[in-house]
């Protein structure tokens, strides 16, 4: 693959960036990502991701926009209102940049749906809001063999974490958090609250972490950081990150999956 002219000149601050440089580029024109969960990380994320020019995307939500959604999700305006988020995030993406490859889907994830997702992407970023999807996503990327970012973030903090549980020595999101959470009845930011910025943050590191794993291997940026999960802090504010150790009794990831 090669960029043409035009492509070269969009992306040439990143091409004169000798840890990306003109292969890292190219090497993302030809990704696929999986963006699952298009509010208030899935929103600044996918603007990053686009900017980047990761070549192909599949958009994963099964919401509508909403008025209150606006004070963080930024990919959105007052005439989205009301409107599918996956057709209006794919709009915004092919205003953007036309030559990006766009896919979406705009029904709820359940096991089956999440194993057809995922299958063939580069990578999966999930921003979505219940510990339900995300374990059924982390376990669908498992089986796939599919690396997966996991984004999370509510009042004040944030989290990112890189997770590769096909690989033998690597935790998958489970392996974090648990079974206790199968069940879809955890906080919601309608209940505790959300600094908008502080979803932006989240959402753009998650979006910069997305182009560091995709360029594993291929540039010196590449550094996928597996089993380490980045906390955000935005009171002190600061960082700090930490590693989550394989279970090897996880249903996930464990030595009895398939």
């Amino acid at each position: 693959m090669s960029l043409s002219p035009e492509r070269l000149d969009r992306f040439a601050r990143h091409i004169v960036l000798p840890e990306v440089g003109g292969a890292g580029q190219v090497a993302l024109a030809g990704k696929h990502l999986v963006l699952v969960g298009l509010g208030g990380i899935g929103s600044p994320a996918l603007q990053y991701l686009a900017a980047a020019g990761i070549g192909k995307l599949t958009l994963v939500d099964d919401d509508k926009v909403d008025a209150s959604n606006l004070q963080r999700q930024t990919l959105y305006n007052e005439r989205d209102i009301g409107h599918g988020k996956a057709i209006s995030a794919k709009r915004w993406v092919k205003l953007f940049d036309p030559e990006l490859d766009v896919e979406i889907s705009d029904r709820r994830i359940d096991i089956e749906r999440a194993a057809t997702l995922v299958e063939g992407a580069d990578l999966v970023l999930d921003g979505t809001d219940n510990f339900a999807t995300r374990l059924a996503v982390s376990d669908a990327c498992v089986k796939a063999g599919v690396p997966l970012l996991s984004a999370a973030v509510g009042r004040f903090q944030g989290q990112v974490g890189a997770f590769a549980g096909h690989l033998p020595e690597e935790a998958c999101y489970r392996c974090f958090v648990g079974d206790a959470f199968d069940a879809e009845d955890c906080d919601t930011c309608a209940e505790d609250g959300m600094l908008g910025a502080m979803a932006g943050w989240v959402g753009s590191f998650a979006a910069l972490h997305a182009v560091r794993v995709l360029l594993d291997g291929v540039s010196a940026y590449g550094d996928a950081q597996w089993s380490r999960v980045n906390l955000l802090d935005g009171i002190k504010p600061g960082m700090r990150q930490f590693t989550i150790a394989k279970d090897p009794a996880c249903k996930g990831c464990g030595g009895d999956v398939g």
